[in-house]
């Protein structure tokens, strides 16, 4: 019997349209109280410590190997990258106009788990909360002033760069990555909520692939998501240490920014984290991405009024326009001569979105019943685009105008772009009081991506099962804050660099992947819109 249903609910007639013997969890195997999947989780195992070790072992030749497979795919298969993300926005905004808007997650009947808020402040904090926090000064100032590449190799320092500036960073924030993790995140819900299948990223292939999901093919395709997921959250998680103790360094010159810091701040994040998670998504994640948004809120109205007011809000619409006006000239890939901004930048960041979908994606699914797919659409896409354009344009805006008039550390253009939201809110009223609130931030919204990076990674290795052991939760965070301080310990920047890079490029075959999700998730669609919408009534 399916978890994700309820079992006093008669027969959905579009379990039968995909009719699978399957049994959530029938190749488990309970050890030590564990209930896992044979072979994801031992294969998923397996590969997180040989990779670790390996990176560990010999860190120049795997740190220069990676790089190599990262550069390999995003200057050959740059085109697959940028088709692929413009794809699945066009396929999103498809869904949201068409009929198939109407169906809703888990049946007509289901409700939601979750308030609007409270589902709206999970998926947001997992997708990119703290890239939002990491970037939101950074990149806008790093475009204007040349740090790395500008677009369209725009001079400069000149009006145009400054509007462009703005414009680039919402393209790399906007429609585009909320597309990938949309497609990701619906056709999980869809086939588990909808079709009575696990809640694993192999279901939703099983239009395509039939039986053979649950064999081979679908092992593989699960072990790929758990590998990305964890790679991309430790790292994440040993860069979040290194800013976070740059940042407490430049605050208070007392406080060390080296190892032995990090590593407490790792610590500390991951005890936090498995605390949470044992707790579960209504008393951990929640609770935790409710007090994240409330805080980043609270930044973010202060920065407007302490800041230059009146350029912020009426910055807010240009920044829209000039997105609006240049994401088709962004979003193309032929005869592009500003390489520098385009591969390093662009491509990059796609190919990391895509690598963090399954994720991100598994999360969104998770917490999404009830929805139509509209709501779900509407809330995954257009919202998360319209919040990212506010939060960058307050904090973009006081960056450049700090570069601009020549205003502290900023007025050297990017010296370190981990320090570049503290120096500037270091020139603002109670600096050293909104750069404790941004450290505390940045730690909380690290701590929500373990929370749920370990819900995630516990559903696909336990075979689908969404109320597995709690030790095995635990397991995944402990590991996650593990690998983060090993690497850091043993390697440093350029371990983690190194992982980074490995991760980032699952994103070229995972792009492959997220094509053939997009036509398996219209099949399911199209059968559940006949099955159930096509003649009746709103």
């Amino acid at each position: 019997m399916s978890q994700q249903n309820d079992p006093n609910t008669p027969q959905n007639p579009l379990h039968e349209r995909f009719d699978t013997d399957h049994e959530i969890g029938e190749n488990n195997v309970e050890i030590l109280g564990m209930d896992l999947h044979n072979p994801v989780f031992f294969a998923s195992s397996f590969f997180v410590i040989f990779f670790v070790l390996l990176t560990l072992l010999f860190p120049d030749r795997s740190g220069a190997y990676y790089e190599a497979a990262k550069s390999w795919s995003i200057e050959n298969f740059d085109w697959l990258f940028m088709i692929s993300g413009n794809v699945f926005v066009i396929f999103c905004i498809v869904l949201l106009l068409s009929p198939y808007g109407k169906i809703r997650i888990g049946g007509k009947k289901a409700k939601p788990d979750f308030s609007v808020l409270s589902w709206f402040a999970m998926l947001f904090a997992a997708g990119m909360g703290i890239g939002l926090m990491f970037w939101s000064v950074a990149e806008p100032v790093g475009y204007y002033t040349n740090w790395a590449g500008t677009p369209f190799n725009v001079p400069p320092g000149t009006p145009e760069a400054r509007e462009l500036a703005m414009g680039a960073t919402m393209f790399h924030w906007g429609l585009h990555p909320w597309g990938i993790y949309a497609v990701v995140a619906l056709s999980l819900a869809f086939f588990s909520y909808n079709c009575n299948m696990p809640l694993t990223i192999r279901s939703s292939f099983y239009p395509l692939f039939g039986e053979r999901v649950w064999g081979t093919v679908g092992n593989v395709i699960d072990t790929i998501a758990v590998l990305a997921t964890i790679f991309g959250l430790a790292t994440s998680l040993g860069f979040g240490a290194q800013q976070a103790a740059g940042g407490l360094h430049y605050l208070f010159n007392d406080i060390p920014n080296n190892i032995t810091t990090q590593m407490a701040i790792i610590f500390g994040v991951t005890v936090i984290a498995i605390f949470s998670v044992i707790r579960g998504l209504e008393g951990g994640v929640k609770v935790l991405s409710n007090i994240n948004m409330s805080l980043a809120a609270l930044l973010m109205i202060f920065v407007i009024i302490a800041g230059s007011t009146v350029l912020i809000l009426n910055g807010i619409g240009k920044t829209l326009w000039v997105y609006i006006e240049n994401i088709v000239p962004l979003s193309n890939w032929v005869g592009r001569e500003d390489k520098t901004f385009y591969t390093g930048w662009t491509i990059f960041y796609w190919a990391w979105w895509i690598s963090w979908s399954p994720f991100v994606g598994m999360f969104i699914a998770r917490v999404s019943k009830g929805r139509t797919v509209r709501q779900f659409i509407a809330a995954v896409l257009i919202i998360p685009t319209l919040l990212s354009a506010v939060w960058m344009t307050t904090f973009g805006t006081m960056g450049l105008e700090q570069v601009q008039n020549q205003v502290g550390e900023l007025a050297n253009g990017i010296t370190d772009k981990s320090l570049a939201l503290f120096q500037m809110l270091e020139n603002l009223p109670y600096g050293i009081v909104t750069s404790i609130i941004a450290i505390i931030l940045v730690l909380v919204f690290f701590i929500t991506s373990s929370d749920s990076g370990s819900l995630v990674i516990d559903s696909i290795t336990a075979g689908g099962k969404v109320d597995a052991p709690v030790t095995q939760r635990v397991y995944w965070a402990v590991m996650e804050g593990v690998i983060a301080a090993v690497l850091l310990f043993g390697g440093g920047k350029e371990a983690l660099g190194a992982l980074q890079a490995a991760a980032i490029t699952v994103g070229l075959p995972f792009s492959i992947v997220l094509l053939l999700m997009c036509v398996s998730l219209f099949i399911g669609l199209r059968a559940a819109y006949n099955l159930n919408y096509k003649n009746a009534d709103d």
